[in-house]
């Protein structure tokens, strides 16, 4: 359903007053080990209109009518949001406090709260030991984008073994939570969360809304031992066994990459573990969430108005107040901790779940944002650069909507704004 496109990074620029965002492609090569951010912006203090490149000075009063007609479009059912300039003003808004269901924009907190408590090039390493002779354990340690070429130096570095074995004891045993419903395993949407996985436990393919494995972990045994012409299942790894094989993960940065661009769930809840085991909260979908939420108000974000019951967005319990979504975003803008967050938003009509959209609109190409789909919920988060070169960020989250009409009244607002 989605196509990789090329690892896109995203530059924001401040001269004279005025904030513009601008998108280059960087080649995606095994060279490329590391991102290195420049040091935070300065912003000049606001005034009563938007200075312009070159241009005559954003009239906001006019703006603000312009959006706020575009935002009463009856497609967009019960409308909340928020839009501010470059400087954090406030530009318009309409029930910026008042919680509502964020669905898969709930990733963009997933994301801060990794580049908040993690590095930008951790590695998640998986290793096999040996547990007795003929007999190897994969000990399962979060990896749940794992593929055929990694299964295949674990083979060669193990060179032979009668059983494999996979324990999956770094996170709880609790691998599903109610609100996803079971229904979206054959969806695409979501696999049983176990700490090792080929491809997110998609079935058929290596990416896209394929339906996934319920034993996920075991498949990678599975496929481990298939190359052994071993056996295979579950078992504990023995206390400083000797460590005969191993591979890493991509580094986060790519890994928030395919979380954001793809929305994917089942990387959105592996990354939020992660967060969880680095912190210290446990190792549990409960404790994933406290992590991001800790590392947020540790960050001085405030939750008011926030229940938050997984990384990914996909429970329909899940409540967010469009301002929290605009404070993490304008942060981005001039914190180096968070910046990167910007690299990983799709871009409109070039990539992720925004590459069939804004097709032959004002936003194509000029628009980032994260994308949040669920019955009755369209919502949208992201920044988006104007043609006189002011910048603005922008949270909607449009409930009680039908979804494709919700979405075309959004991306028609958000094009009105360049």
């Amino acid at each position: 359903m989605f196509k990789k496109v090329g690892w896109i990074s995203a530059v924001v620029l401040v001269g004279a007053g005025v904030a513009s965002l601008a998108t280059a492609a960087v080649s995606n090569t095994d060279s490329f080990q590391s991102r290195q951010i420049a040091p935070p912006l300065t912003l000049s203090p606001a005034t009563r209109t938007l200075p312009a490149a070159g241009g005559a000075a954003t009239d906001v009063d006019k703006l603000r009518a312009q959006i706020e007609q575009k935002a009463s479009d009856p497609r967009l059912g019960k409308l909340s949001g928020i839009v501010t300039d470059a400087q954090g003003n406030v530009v318009w808004e309409r029930g910026t406090e008042v919680p509502a269901k964020p669905a898969s924009t709930t990733k963009i907190l997933t994301a801060a709260a990794a580049l908040l408590t993690l590095d930008l090039n951790d590695r998640i390493e998986t290793q096999v030991v040996r547990a007795d002779a003929g007999t190897v354990v994969i000990r399962a340690a979060g990896d749940v984008m794992m593929t055929d070429e990694q299964l295949d130096e674990l083979a060669q570095q193990i060179g032979a073994a009668d059983t494999v074995l996979i324990d999956t004891s770094l996170w709880s045993s609790e691998t599903f939570v109610n609100g996803w419903g079971r229904e979206n395993i054959a969806a695409g949407y979501i696999a049983p969360m176990e700490p090792a996985m080929l491809y997110g436990g998609r079935i058929g393919g290596h990416s896209g809304d394929l339906t996934r494995s319920t034993t996920p972990a075991e498949d990678v045994a599975k496929a481990l031992a298939s190359r052994l012409g071993a056996t295979s299942g579950k078992g504990q790894a023995p206390a400083n066994a000797e460590v005969v094989a191993s591979v890493q993960s991509d580094p986060l940065w790519q890994r928030l990459e395919t979380m954001m661009e793809n929305s994917d769930n089942v990387m959105a809840e592996a990354v939020g573990r992660e967060v969880a085991l680095k912190r210290g909260t446990g190792n549990s979908v409960a404790a994933a969430v406290q992590a991001t939420q800790d590392a947020l108000k540790e960050a001085g974000f405030d939750l008011t108005g926030l229940e938050l019951k997984d990384n990914s967005g996909l429970t329909e319990t899940n409540y967010n107040t469009p301002r929290l979504l605009q404070d993490l975003l304008h942060r981005a803008v001039t914190d180096a901790k968070l910046r990167p967050l910007l690299d990983t938003l799709p871009i409109a009509a070039a990539n992720g779940t925004l590459e069939n959209r804004y097709h032959d609109t004002a936003g194509q190409g000029w628009v980032r944002a994260k994308t949040g789909t669920l019955t009755g919920v369209s919502a949208l988060a992201g920044i988006v650069t104007a043609r006189d070169g002011n910048s603005y960020t922008f949270a909607l989250l449009s409930n009680e909507s039908d979804i494709l009409a919700a979405r075309a009244a959004l991306d028609e607002l958000v094009s009105g704004l360049r």
